[in-house]
């Protein structure tokens, strides 16, 4: 019945508000948690100026002429390579290796930035037909890998870095071993590292830390106001795909009709980590990295925020353990992309909806002790947890379900300071006086040249955020390295 007010006119009912939605689980309002994850993500948000894109560049040539000069040590890198540099450390999870055998590296305590450098020892690139990799002694997802599919001058040259063992038809059998290789490429990395600090040249950057964790060679680089973190990863690189993986092609993927398949099996590497029962001498691990670069391009925005929120929110509760990792989260995100119709997952406001879920899933994944891989579902990476272990981790992520608004504001807090402390930085080591990685101290003569130098930096990196690049680099010319960011070259 409609109202009437003091005037006689009749007034027409107020329409009804719509209830907000709210969590079941935690009664926190769905708007206030996307609004929470959009703030993280414009905090989380890096915007490098000038000065700090050129930081960068300096940084990533100097370890290129490092590796370069590897090459040239004993020839026994390829001579044309080709890295895959991928945004993030591999304590990031941008590749499933074993975080419990790295060293502890905190951000801005050790280092500003991160990147991941996977740089190919041996290249298996003329094959057109699946990869049938030796997997008679491993588990899933692992492999041996014999020389025999080398020429013999491949064989000699990196026999010191093989386990021997005696072939049923005689002769001997050399298999690449990830631990040798890792030792090998430390020594000679150090090598040409300390020949280069002996005689060092204006800009160059100081080497704060170079460490070897297990198979990885963690490396720390400070360039005017940046600390510039590599973990550079000896691997193997095959074009194609595996044979062990070719089910995964036949069933249907959220990136059918985005990209093609062409794209997304273009090839796979060898990882030096090996399972929990296998032989570390020995075992390599399959790594999909060059195609989760591919996949990337086709999650949406709001799910790529949600899982980046949800991973700054469960980091010191789960991923210190490290037994659980990034990695794992990842993978949870890739699953659910098939899973759900591609119109939700693209849907606007949807933020705190995949954050929650991402969170139901890894904690059924830790009571059920079962993680498959994205590409080799048949591999359970979550095989090693204790019963006991994975019980823990799954009441640990309780307490972050059951509040999620207070740990993403918690994790705002974490980055905003961590923004203070680098705005911080950068007044100090970029102010007036300063001189650039590339500048001599003056102000005249020059500036032009490395005006038009930043701003091309500058606006690579912008126009590009966490996306993965690979580096074409000839290392008998290793100022002139060409870069490719998906489909574009620079």
């Amino acid at each position: 019945m409609a109202a009437t007010n003091g005037a006689g006119n009749t007034t027409s009912p107020s329409p009804a508000k719509t209830p907000a939605e709210l969590d079941f689980r935690s009664g926190a309002k769905l708007e206030d948690l996307n609004k929470l994850i959009q703030e993280f993500s414009r905090q989380d948000q890096r915007e490098y100026d000038d000065y700090k894109a050129l930081e960068i560049h300096t940084a990533k040539d100097f370890i290129f002429s490092m590796l370069g000069m590897v090459q040239k040590l004993d020839q026994k890198l390829p001579m044309a390579n080709e890295y895959l540099l991928l945004s993030g450390g591999v304590r990031e999870g941008v590749v499933d290796m074993d975080l419990e055998e790295l060293g502890l590296y905190v951000r801005r305590t050790d280092y500003d930035m991160d990147f991941t450098l996977l740089v190919p020892a041996l290249k298996l690139h003329d094959r057109n037909q699946p990869v049938t990799l030796d997997m008679r002694h491993s588990a899933l997802c692992h492999s041996w890998l014999s020389l025999r599919l080398f020429d013999e001058a491949t064989i000699n040259k990196w026999k010191d870095c093989c386990t021997v063992v005696d072939h049923a038809n005689g002769g001997a059998n050399y298999f690449f071993s990830p631990t040798r290789v890792a030792e090998w490429f430390h020594q000679a990395f150090t090598l040409v590292l300390g020949e280069v600090l002996k005689k060092p040249q204006r800009g160059m950057p100081k080497v704060e830390r170079v460490e070897k964790n297990q198979t990885v060679i963690s490396v720390v680089l400070a360039v005017g106001s940046s600390r510039v973190l590599y973990d550079i990863v000896p691997v193997v690189s095959f074009k194609g795909w595996p044979a062990v993986a070719q089910n995964w092609l036949m069933e249907n993927h959220f990136w059918d009709g985005k990209i093609t398949e062409e794209e997304v099996i273009s090839g796979f590497y060898l990882v030096p980590a090996a399972s929990h029962s296998g032989k570390k001498e020995n075992e390599w691990r399959l790594s999909f990295a060059r195609s989760e670069v591919q996949l990337k391009k086709c999650i949406s925005t709001n799910l790529m925020q949600a899982y980046l929120a949800c991973k700054a929110m469960i980091t010191k509760l789960l991923f210190k353990s490290r037994a659980v990792s990034p990695y794992h989260l990842r993978t949870l995100m890739l699953w659910a992309c098939d899973r759900l119709p591609t119109m939700y997952l693209a849907r606007e406001g949807c933020s705190a909806g995949f954050l929650l879920g991402l969170l139901d899933d890894l904690q059924h994944c830790l009571v059920n002790r079962l993680c498959p891989n994205y590409f080799i579902p048949q591999c359970n990476m979550f095989e090693q947890l204790s019963d006991e272990t994975a019980l823990l981790y799954a009441r640990r992520l309780a307490t972050v379900r059951s509040d999620p608004g207070e740990h993403l504001r918690t994790a705002i807090e974490q980055v905003r300071a961590t923004n203070r402390l680098a705005e911080g930085a950068a007044r100090r080591g970029n102010g007036p006086g300063t001189p650039s990685p590339y500048s001599d101290g003056g102000c005249g003569e020059g500036r032009p040249q490395e005006d038009h130098l930043a701003k091309k930096l500058q606006q690579l990196v912008t126009e590009n955020p966490g996306k993965s690049i690979s580096v074409f680099i000839n290392p008998d010319d290793v100022t002139r390295p060409h870069f490719r960011i998906d489909d574009k070259f620079f």
